[in-house]
């Protein structure tokens, strides 16, 4: 493959990354996989991700926002520091946030205020929103709708039919992760990821979580990485029926596009 393709959501931040992050980086540009967008799961982890960020200009970015996972954890100052590391040039969407019911690790009405603060602040900044649901679509949605949002990307798509037909009348995008390798639980994922227009489909690891489960090497203690995203590119390709490097120019250009990358 000759044309680059960019990872729009990996938690490079996340401690199984700690001893070799530099080198994650440049495994990745070894393999076209450029720029990276670092996933903001935290106020802490949305601020560390912002300073790494930093250090490669053009080649990394990130996301600020809580995870419904941690939004037990946000306070009355969450929305002003979140806004703060917004401004950064390199900070180029809010989230990952949303509503997980799957887990509940956050109370759900404590999920639902804050991804409304997240939501509101991202329409009021005009900055695209990065997005989380699981088991939560019904109030997902109609969050999403009261404030009229317009520019998300829904990261790590895995749900049904009917989802997916919702976020697209809703203009939305569209994450793809390895779980479209997974013989077993990507298997509906794989007919469905023919619905989406080319202009809608982004492309994602979702490191270190996700590993493509059909790689013919694995990685040691199953970690996945960027260097990893032309797999799945190469999965994605062969579902929708074309040419790798089609699908590699039109994700990188609606990747570009819809986060105003340089």
């Amino acid at each position: 493959m000759n044309h680059s393709i960019i990872d729009i959501g990996i938690n490079l931040m996340h401690r199984t990354f700690h001893q070799d992050r530099d080198q994650v980086v440049e495994r990745a540009l070894d393999n076209h996989v450029t720029p990276l967008i670092i996933t903001g799961t935290s106020l802490r982890s949305s601020l560390e991700a912002a300073r790494y960020a930093g250090r490669y200009p053009e080649k990394l970015y990130a996301t600020a926002g809580v995870h419904p996972h941690d939004a037990k954890n946000c306070n009355e100052e969450t929305i002003a520091k979140l806004k703060e590391l917004a401004a950064l040039p390199q900070v180029v969407a809010i989230g990952e946030c949303g509503l997980d019911y799957n887990r509940d690790f956050s109370p759900r009405d404590v999920q639902r205020k804050w991804f409304t603060e997240q939501v509101q602040l991202a329409v009021e900044l005009k900055m695209p929103l990065f997005l989380h649901e699981r088991e939560a679509f019904s109030d997902f949605v109609a969050i999403l709708k009261d404030n009229a949002v317009q520019k998300a990307v829904v990261h790590c798509f895995t749900g049904t039919y009917a989802e997916l037909k919702a976020y697209l009348e809703m203009g939305f995008h569209i994450g793809i992760t390895g779980w479209i390798c997974d013989e077993r639980r990507g298997k509906h994922l794989r007919d469905l990821v023919r619905m989406i227009p080319l202009d809608r489909l982004m492309i994602e690891t979702d490191a270190p979580f996700l590993t493509p489960r059909d790689l013919k090497e694995k990685p040691a203690e199953g970690r996945n990485e960027p260097a990893f995203l032309p797999h799945i590119l190469q999965t994605v390709a062969t579902c929708i029926g074309r040419p790798v490097e089609e699908v590699a120019k039109a994700t990188t250009e609606t990747s570009v596009d819809f986060f105003g990358l340089s």
